[in-house]
This record gives C-alpha cells, sequence and structure tokens, in this order.
C-alpha cells in the first residue's frame, strides 16, 4: 500500500511542478525604460532612468545625474556601483537607436548606431561609410542636449548644474567630442579608453571657446588599461595637450592606469574607481 502510493506521488510529481509560479525576468529596483524621439532626425532611442530610494520619501531634494551611453552594456554596473559608492544620485542611460531595420541588426547588431552616433567624422572608405554612416557625433549630443535634457529635467528632480558623462570606448571618444566642443553640457566627464586614436588633432581643432571662459570649472577623469599597448600614446598624447592648454575651466584631470588589463577588461576597473572619484567630489553634509 506505501508503496503504491509512493509511486502515485511521484507520478503527481510533473503536475505540482508545473503550478510553481513561472519564471520571470530580473528587473533592477527603482529603474524604468523610457522611449524618446529625437526630434530632429525622428530615430527612436530609450532611456535607462534608475532613481535613487531616497527619491520618492525626500520630495523636496534634486540630485545630480550621471548620464551614460551604451545604456544596456552598462546599467547593470553603473547601478551596482553608484549603490554602494554615490547612492544620492540619478542614473541615465541613453540607448542604441531601437528602430533600426531588422537588416541593419543582422549585418552589424541591435548596437549598429553608436557607430554612426559615437564617431565624430566619416570614414575615408566609402564602403565602410556606406555600412556604418560615420561621424554624426554633433547630431546625438544635439539629441542629448536639447531632447534628453529636456525631458530628465521637466520629469525629475535634477540639479542641471551637476551633471556627468560617462562614456567607455567610442563612448569616451563621444564624451572627449563634448568636452571640447560643448564644454557646458557636463560638469564631469568619465572617460574610459576613449577610442581617440589619430582623431585629437580634430578633437582640438574644434574645441570651444567657452573652455575659457569664467563659467564653472570641469572635471575629467580619463583612464585605460595597462596592456592596451597600441591605444596608450594616444591618450596620453591627449591628457598632454589638455594640460598643455591650461584651459581655465578645467579644474581637475585624473588620469588613471587600470594594471592588469586591456580594453574590455578595463571597463569593470574604471567604473568603479571612476564612481568613486566623483563621489568625491560631491560636497560633504555638514556635521552638526
Amino acid at each position: 500500500m506505501r508503496i503504491n502510493l509512493i509511486i502515485a506521488l511521484f507520478t503527481l510529481l510533473p503536475f505540482f511542478t508545473l503550478q510553481a509560479k513561472e519564471p520571470a525576468p530580473v528587473q533592477i529596483p527603482g529603474t524604468e525604460v523610457i522611449p524618446i524621439q529625437d526630434s530632429k532626425t525622428k530615430r527612436q532611442y530609450d532611456l535607462y532612468v534608475k532613481l535613487p530610494e531616497s527619491y520618492q520619501s525626500n520630495n523636496d531634494k534634486h540630485y545630480p545625474v550621471i548620464y551614460f551611453t551604451d545604456a544596456y552594456w552598462h546599467i547593470e554596473l553603473l547601478s551596482a556601483a553608484t549603490f554602494f559608492l554615490m547612492e544620492e544620485v540619478i542614473l541615465v542611460g541613453v540607448s542604441w537607436q531601437t528602430d533600426i531595420s531588422e537588416q541593419q541588426k543582422l549585418d552589424v547588431g541591435v548596437y549598429a548606431s553608436r557607430f554612426r552616433d559615437f564617431s565624430i567624422k566619416p570614414s575615408t572608405d566609402p564602403e565602410k561609410q556606406a555600412k556604418y554612416q560615420y561621424g554624426q557625433a554633433s547630431t546625438h549630443l544635439t539629441f542629448i542636449r536639447d531632447d534628453v535634457f529636456s525631458y530628465v529635467e521637466k520629469h525629475y528632480r535634477t540639479k542641471p548644474d551637476e551633471r556627468t558623462y560617462f562614456g567607455f570606448s567610442m563612448g569616451g571618444l563621444f564624451g572627449s567630442y563634448a568636452l571640447l566642443t560643448q564644454p557646458d553640457m557636463f560638469k564631469n566627464y568619465i572617460l574610459g579608453s576613449p577610442s581617440i586614436w589619430r582623431s585629437a588633432p580634430d578633437l582640438f581643432s574644434w574645441q570651444s571657446n567657452a573652455l575659457n571662459s569664467d563659467k564653472p570649472e570641469i572635471n575629467v577623469y580619463i583612464s585605460y588599461g595597462e596592456q592596451e599597448e597600441k591605444l596608450i600614446q594616444y591618450v596620453e598624447g591627449f591628457v598632454e595637450t589638455l594640460k598643455k592648454n591650461k584651459y581655465k575651466r578645467l579644474s581637475r584631470i585624473e588620469k588613471v592606469v587600470i594594471e592588469s588589463a586591456g580594453h574590455s577588461d578595463s571597463f569593470p576597473s574604471m567604473a568603479v574607481k571612476s564612481i568613486k572619484w566623483l563621489s568625491s567630489l560631491q560636497p560633504q553634509p555638514k556635521v552638526h
């Protein structure tokens, strides 16, 4: 009798298992994805917005914002880093263009637009230019300035004078372009392994006079992996020129070499170290 009962229970076990809760995707608490359109090009993007835990309970408080590109790749690590090192900040990630063609997704990937949006000049190779549409950083920067900032500052309690830009690789190149051409957009620039290569002369030829104005100071964090042998000379040259030009508004230039790391594997350390650096720049609460 007992054996028959056990056999019956094992027979019914799959049916009990099926009643268990279906798997669900993991979501980052306090994070939402918001569609946004570039008002000039009509391209569609998403914003990944993460609010600090205190946001809902502290209705009078305004927060600094970290804006970052390559949102899908970076949101998880930046969410964790800010939770432990800089809780009182809003994260806003800008996605790749979401309404690209299926053929582009097959030929390049869902991230196809980053080659166009983060690069500063067209390719001299007609075939590559046709495929990637390089050289539209100026257009993308205008989208962030006119549409992204407007949306975020209308819908959230932010401090517009305490914006930070965070970008890695081509995102670092894009940030370097923003720093030199429209420095007023951000107070702090975090540039991880920026893909400057031979673009430095172009970047400095487009530099804005605002870098030598009497407006608020700007802080720059720039890093690369110790093993990025081909990139090192270009990043070092970029930093050297920034210092040599003695821009009135550049208050801090923090250069960090990530030990025992190449390009991709320098990113996790760079993200954590740069958020810790950014946290150190924040005003400290008064002790009574």
